[in-house]
């Protein structure tokens, strides 16, 4: 079966990224929740405890999407930015939840001012950026000092024997599933491709260190299918500050 959906390739140009997001965006959250067995609330909540935002603070929530992870926030009555370069995406979820504020953006180059956000938070979509490094870079400039980030994004299954299991239903399993729940399956032969090419754990931790973001710390999710980062601005410490829950001080990894 041959599909005729957009497919980025690993190189991340941003045109086709988003081009490709575009085309994937009216039944993107139903396949997500396919493909992760339901486990994306799960790992949404975990965020959401780690940034812990209160009312009268302001969360940027980056590669936002169509807005999933961005309710939690506009639910618990805290102002929260969603920002993707998808046009498509912020279509789909501005007339899902008017409430929320949606703004396109560019990760390695924000539309916003400096010290703008309490916390800035992204999740599964940090892969997705040409440029990484640049983006932690920004969301550094436009946080707070004392202010949080979190990064929810896949990684390294800890365990050998569950890691090759992992693989092995990234690259045969995923796609068969897609072509039968989405109208371009070829994009999620592209999102298994960029999960298997991203940095572990600890290659990660040292890329916001790296960044001049401090105590980076991380959690193991679903055996390390995900892994959820913090760390802090440097500066005055924010008044709130949520739990994470069996954090992994970050070691020193190189690259």
């Amino acid at each position: 079966m041959t599909s005729t959906g957009k497919r980025a390739s690993l190189d991340k140009l941003p045109e086709e990224v988003a081009s490709m997001f575009d085309d994937v965006a009216p039944r993107y959250d139903v396949v997500n929740d396919i493909l992760s067995l339901g486990q994306t609330r799960r790992w949404r909540k975990v965020v959401f405890d780690a940034v812990g935002a209160k009312p009268g603070q302001r969360v940027l929530d980056l590669a936002a999407g169509t807005g999933t992870s961005a309710e939690p926030y506009a639910d618990a009555g805290i102002e929260v930015v969603a920002c993707d370069f998808s046009l498509g995406m912020l279509r789909v979820g501005k007339r899902r939840r008017p409430d929320i504020d949606f703004v396109a953006g560019d990760a390695t180059n924000l539309p916003f001012a400096d010290n703008a956000f309490d916390a800035a938070t992204i999740s599964f979509g940090l892969r997705n950026v040409t440029d990484p490094h640049a983006a932690l870079r920004e969301m550094l400039r436009v946080t707070k000092p004392g202010g949080k980030l979190v990064i929810a994004e896949f990684s390294s299954p800890v365990n050998p024997l569950w890691r090759t299991m992992y693989l092995e239903y990234l690259m045969r399993a995923l796609p068969e599933v897609a072509r039968r729940a989405s109208s371009n399956p070829d994009a999620y032969i592209y999102l298994a491709e960029s999960i298997r090419a991203w940095p572990d754990q600890d290659h990660l931790a040292a890329w916001l260190a790296d960044a001049g973001w401090e105590s980076v710390a991380y959690r193991n999710l679903s055996g390390g299918i995900v892994a959820v980062h913090r760390a802090t601005k440097p500066g005055q410490a924010p008044v709130h500050s949520g739990p994470v829950g069996k954090i992994r001080r970050a070691r020193r990894a190189a690259g």
